[in-house]
Formats: C-alpha cells, sequence, structure tokens
C-alpha cells in the first residue's frame, strides 16, 4: 500500500510539473485557441509528418476557406487539394474530406465526442480521434505520437527493438504507461503538454535536459537508442516550363502548360504539375534552374528548362490531361508542391498563392 501511495505521489507531481511548464511555455497557435472539434481535427491531420511552422499558415487559409465540417463536406475535392498544395501526403487531405462527407451524411454533420466513437470514421485512427476526444471534450484518453513515444520511452529507460514482435510489446507499454499518466482532470492540456516536451525539449538529438521540467522523473536523461533511419535515396527529374501570351492583356493572363497526373497514380493523383521532360539531363545552358525538392525518402534533383510552345510535345512525355491555364487562376489550383515552389521561384504567381485560394468565392461550399 506505501508502495502504491508513493507512486500515486509521483503521479501527481509529475502532472503538476508539466502542467506547470505548459502553462508558462506552451507555443501559441491557432488551433490551440478553440475546442471545436472540426478545427482540431484539420489541425491534427495537417499536422502529421508535417512541421508546425508550414502547418499554421495552411491551417488559417484552410479554416477560412472551409469554415465548417458541412463547407468541407461540400467543396469539390479540387478546391481541398488546392489548399492542401505544399504540405504533402495529399492522401491526409482525400481522406479529411472523405470523412467529412461521411459526417455530413450520416452523423448530421456533428463528429462524435468519444475516442471509441471516432475511431469508427474512416481515415480517423487512435491518435487522431483520441486528440480530438480529449482537447475538445475532456475524454481522459492518452494520445500517443512520436514525440509522446519518444519522451515515454526515455523517462521509463526503454530502448527501442528492431524485431517485428519486439516493436509490438514495446508499442503496447508505451500505450499502457501514457494511459497511467494522463491527468484525468485536464485530458487535452496534458496530452498537449507531452507532445510539446517532445517537439521543443526532448528532442530526437540532443535533448534539452537541464531545462526539462520532468527531468527528475527520467531514467534515460539524453538520447535513447533508436532503429537506423531509412536510407534517403537521390533521382534526377527534369520539367518544362512552357509560356505562352494569354488571350487578355497582362502578366495574370500569360499562360502555363500544366498536366494532370491520371487518377490511378498512387502518388499525388488528380494533382497539376509542369509536363515531365523526355531527357532527365538538361544541358546547364538550357537550364532555367535547378532547385532540391525532397517527396517522403527521396530527394530529388530537378531542373527545369524553358521549352516552346513549338517544342514542347517533342520534348516531353505525356502522362495525363494537359491545359493552357492563366498564371492568376494556376495560383488557386491543386498544384503539386513541386509546381507551386517553381512557380513562385520564377515570380510567375501574381499573388500570395494561400490569400487567392482561401478569399476565393465560399458559394459553392456554404
Amino acid at each position: 500500500m506505501a508502495e502504491q501511495n508513493q507512486e500515486a505521489g509521483k503521479t501527481t507531481s509529475l502532472r503538476r510539473q508539466l502542467l506547470q511548464w505548459y502553462l508558462q511555455n506552451r507555443r501559441d497557435l491557432p488551433w490551440r485557441r478553440t475546442q471545436d472539434p472540426y478545427a482540431i481535427w484539420v489541425s491534427e491531420i495537417m499536422l502529421q509528418q508535417t512541421r508546425v511552422a508550414v502547418v499554421v499558415d495552411r491551417f488559417q487559409a484552410f479554416m477560412a476557406r472551409f469554415p465548417t465540417l458541412l463547407s468541407l463536406a461540400l467543396a469539390p475535392e479540387q478546391d481541398v487539394l488546392a489548399l492542401w498544395s505544399g504540405l504533402g501526403y495529399y492522401r491526409r487531405a482525400r481522406m479529411l474530406h472523405q470523412a467529412a462527407k461521411f459526417v455530413a451524411e450520416t452523423c448530421q454533420g456533428k463528429l462524435p465526442a468519444s475516442a471509441a466513437e471516432l475511431r469508427k470514421l474512416p481515415g480517423i485512427g487512435a491518435y487522431t480521434a483520441a486528440a480530438i476526444a480529449s482537447i475538445a471534450h475532456g475524454e481522459a484518453v492518452a494520445v500517443v505520437d512520436g514525440n509522446v513515444e519518444r519522451v515515454l520511452c526515455r523517462m521509463s529507460g526503454w530502448e527501442a527493438v528492431l524485431s517485428k514482435g519486439g516493436a509490438g510489446a514495446l508499442r503496447r507499454k508505451i500505450e499502457h504507461r501514457a494511459a497511467e499518466l494522463v491527468d484525468p482532470g485536464q485530458p487535452g492540456d496534458f496530452n498537449q503538454a507531452m507532445m510539446e516536451l517532445g517537439a521543443t525539449i526532448c528532442l530526437p538529438r540532443n535533448p534539452q535536459c537541464l531545462i526539462c521540467p520532468l527531468a527528475s522523473h527520467c531514467v534515460t536523461r539524453g538520447e535513447h537508442k533508436t532503429p537506423a533511419r531509412a536510407p534517403i535515396s537521390t533521382r534526377e527529374v527534369a520539367h518544362a516550363l512552357s509560356l505562352r501570351p494569354g488571350r487578355l492583356p497582362g502578366e495574370a493572363n500569360r499562360e502555363v502548360l500544366l498536366e494532370q497526373r491520371p487518377a490511378p497514380l498512387s502518388v499525388m493523383p488528380g494533382l497539376w504539375e509542369l509536363p515531365v521532360l523526355r531527357d532527365p539531363a538538361v544541358p546547364e545552358e538550357d537550364r532555367h534552374m535547378t532547385l532540391r525538392h525532397a517527396i517522403m525518402q527521396v530527394n530529388y534533383r530537378v531542373s527545369i528548362r524553358t521549352v516552346s510552345e513549338e517544342e514542347v510535345e517533342s520534348m516531353t512525355v505525356s502522362g495525363g490531361l494537359r491545359q493552357w491555364i492563366p498564371l492568376g487562376q494556376a495560383a488557386g489550383m491543386a498544384l503539386t508542391g513541386l509546381a507551386r515552389k517553381v512557380l513562385s521561384r520564377t515570380h510567375l504567381l501574381p499573388t500570395t498563392p494561400l490569400r487567392v485560394i482561401a478569399s476565393q468565392s465560399r458559394e459553392d461550399v456554404l
């Protein structure tokens, strides 16, 4: 009994120290200013495998364009993908859109309140369900993302294991420990505090143990053993930048040739990109620009070549629907991240893309 009381006292102390640290040090992020389950859901999907700094502007633009779950459900997929351009992992946007339509059709447009019911929705897993339920509704359920997993492993002195069976057992231990620690009185704040600690203090490399509020509860106090990262490969690709005068005068009416990636493709189907050159080895004197672009575990070295309208058919590989698009219209389309990067760096997008997209008429989605 004395041992149980001692353990309970440690847990109470840990919760208090962490919540106090969070109250004083949490970042002011737009999704932390609301308890709207829909807004929290959107933010959690965006934050998966994407840096916070990138998500902030995208989240605000997305919520300005689709302020309610119903507005998202009624929107065309291309509009949703347009605001996702640059975030990557576009399957997340499609699943979010599909789930919104499902909720609108079967749940009267209202997200369920419990984590168990949320998990029944398409595209919502254990992590996202727990985040929505705890932050928006105060359900005492633990959120376990990569940051929380790292914090708990270090606190408990657990090293990562390489075997599949061992990894599963470790995951169950982590989830059990997270459930033990979550504060029943402030589960939303506690979960966000754990994630914030992993994102800002208990870093993957060079953790800041000297200023960690949980240092006295930590066994490792430093980096812990983890599996080696998957090797990153490098590939050479080349795209054509083909422009022609528009039907009307003005820079925004100049037209750029874009190609829509076919629907059967597993990567970025339906998004618009610059045509792919047949020969990725572009002579230096013919390069308009060179840039690097990363997609998942691949670093691309991209060459951009200016190609005339007359030459584009012979010099590029046709892989989908092609259209000449006015530059003013292109800014609001569902472009691939690479296409948007190229058009932005060459100063061809006439204004800030997010502002253009988010300020478009919402008559079709209200």
